[in-house]
């Protein structure tokens, strides 16, 4: 608890740093891992401070592609880019979210329909048991918008289920 405040420090920080829109973006999240019966996340604000840092590089180089595992310390990441301010935080987590129709239940990486795991990344990784923390992040610049999520623990291991 803050002192004096009644109040958990990082719902403090969700409220101060990142507003309604950090606030939508756990919402989402916790609300699909309730939907499949696991524990809900809480809100990590270092790793939305680490996300906004990559989310501005990203904005730099124009592109999308994942920090390094030793750049993101060993974190999850989800990546989305778009038009600035034509997607708000429900459309950005549900592109993440409908990557479920291909979804199945297996061991790393055998876990879609496709046989291409990287068509369900963002879904396994948001709904990976293991994962208690998210931070995310969007930053806007060149008429784009970047979000950035990042996870702790990391889902995604080979040879685990995600739930």
């Amino acid at each position: 608890m803050a002192v004096g405040t009644g109040v958990p420090p990082t719902e403090i920080a969700l409220t101060h740093q990142a507003g309604h829109e950090a606030q939508r973006l756990l919402a989402l999240h916790n609300a699909e891992r309730a939907r499949v019966g696991l524990p809900a996340l809480r809100w990590n604000p270092a790793l939305a401070r680490d996300a906004g840092s990559w989310a501005e590089k990203l904005l730099q180089k124009g592109k999308l592609h994942h920090a390094s595992a030793d750049e993101r310390s060993g974190h999850g990441e989800n990546l989305w880019m778009g038009t600035a301010g034509a997607w708000d935080a429900d459309g950005m987590v549900n592109m993440f979210l409908e990557e479920r129709r291909y979804f199945r239940p297996a061991a790393f990486p055998h876990v879609s329909l496709t046989g291409n795991w990287s068509d369900v990344g963002h879904y396994s990784q948001i709904v990976w048991r293991d994962t208690r923390e998210v931070g995310c992040a969007k930053q806007t610049g060149n008429g784009v918008d970047v979000l950035v999520c990042r996870y702790y623990p990391a889902g995604n291991v080979m040879g685990r289920a995600p739930f």
